[in-house]
């Protein structure tokens, strides 16, 4: 492919990772680097990302637009993509990287999923409110004072926005209504998920980032699980042959769903076993409500994949979610913190170039 011509590679350093990391990549190649995300695509040929799925996570929109093969060096925390994509060390991707620079030909197309928070039916889920009374003509002539605006706390931000962490970051903690523009969309490549799940990312993500990377997960899952309680969510998910009618799918207290582009989230558990990347579907896991101490002990068999054998458990395949909540509740997606519900949850086909080995 590149006929004797030097590939032009963009490196994206995630936290914890520092030029160092690049030097095998560099040995024994002709390639010239650009250090960052390249501002057009005329500027490189391939991107490779040191990190983990939430350096990956922070770059997607970006690498979305770019449409330029991206190489992943699993170095983070948290490496459920790479592993996806059979990258499972530093090895692995060195071996990709030299064939990529030698021919080209090891690039694939994945499907992302996306996240996009939405303004339900009034008479939805949403808690009731209750109607103002009506007041008297006396009332209507001598009203109430009014009390003054809220004030930002800090003046010189009130017209400012937040903005995602840069990659190298550790996760910062959030606003519960952050990034919940309706409209907004929010790409992930592995797993979401509103729930349980989404408790337990919050707690990992507060943990050091070497225990995160050791156990995180399963350290946050106990403490997450004393505290927690099932919350009234509903499922809709539009069928094959009608993509703008919604069927209900699930509606009753559930302890959590997940949304899954891939198998795997969360260090190695199997949430979604029969998820592809390729396939232009979600593969959709609900937990139902279950007594605690079953559910501690279903934890462990979700790394074999074997919870979908267990009668709480609900596994189906969608291309296009609706979920609303009670009262808004945190989304997680790749460990990250997205945005709260109420959300839409869709599959972008073939968004994603990728080098593989």
């Amino acid at each position: 492919m590149w006929l004797n011509a030097t590939v032009r590679a963009a490196a994206i350093l995630g936290l914890g990772s520092s030029a160092k990391a690049l030097q095998p990549f560099q040995k024994d190649s002709v390639a010239t680097w650009l250090i960052g995300l390249p501002a057009s695509s005329s500027e490189a040929d391939v991107i490779l990302i040191f990190g983990g799925d939430g350096t990956v996570h922070r770059h997607l929109a970006q690498l979305v637009k770019l449409q330029l093969p991206v190489l992943v060096v699993p170095c983070g925390s948290g490496n459920d993509f790479a592993r996806a994509l059979n990258l499972r060390s530093v090895k692995d991707s060195l071996a990709a990287w030299h064939k990529f620079s030698s021919s080209g030909s090891n690039v694939q197309t994945i499907d992302l999923g996306v996240i996009t928070p939405w303004a339900p039916d009034p008479q939805g889920l949403k808690p009731q409110i209750q109607e103002e009374p009506v007041r008297s003509a006396e009332a209507l002539r001598h009203p109430p004072p009014r009390h003054p605006p809220l004030r930002h706390p800090n003046p010189r931000h009130r017209n400012s926005f937040p903005t995602p962490p840069d990659a190298g970051e550790a996760p910062a903690p959030h606003d519960p209504t952050r990034y919940s523009v309706p409209g907004n969309r929010h790409y992930f490549c592995c797993v979401g998920g509103v729930g349980l799940d989404g408790d337990i990312a919050r707690r990992a993500n507060h943990l050091p980032r070497w225990v995160r990377g050791h156990g995180g997960y399963v350290l946050s899952l106990l403490p997450a699980l004393l505290r927690f309680a099932p919350r009234l969510i509903k499922i809709s998910a539009t069928e094959n042959s009608r993509a703008d009618q919604f069927t209900v799918r699930s509606e009753r207290p559930t302890v959590l769903a997940a949304f899954a582009n891939t198998p795997v989230y969360g260090g190695g558990m199997k949430i979604a076993p029969d998820a592809r990347f390729d396939d232009g579907q979600l593969d959709i896991c609900i937990v139902r409500d279950v007594d605690k101490f079953k559910l501690f002990f279903l934890f462990p068999t979700v790394y074999f994949g074997r919870h979908l054998s267990i009668p709480e458990v609900e596994y189906f395949q969608a291309q296009h979610l609706r979920v609303e909540t009670e009262g808004p509740l945190d989304v997680y997606a790749d460990g990250e913190y997205v945005c709260s519900t109420p959300i839409e949850v869709s599959v972008a086909a073939n968004a994603l170039r990728v080098v593989v080995p």
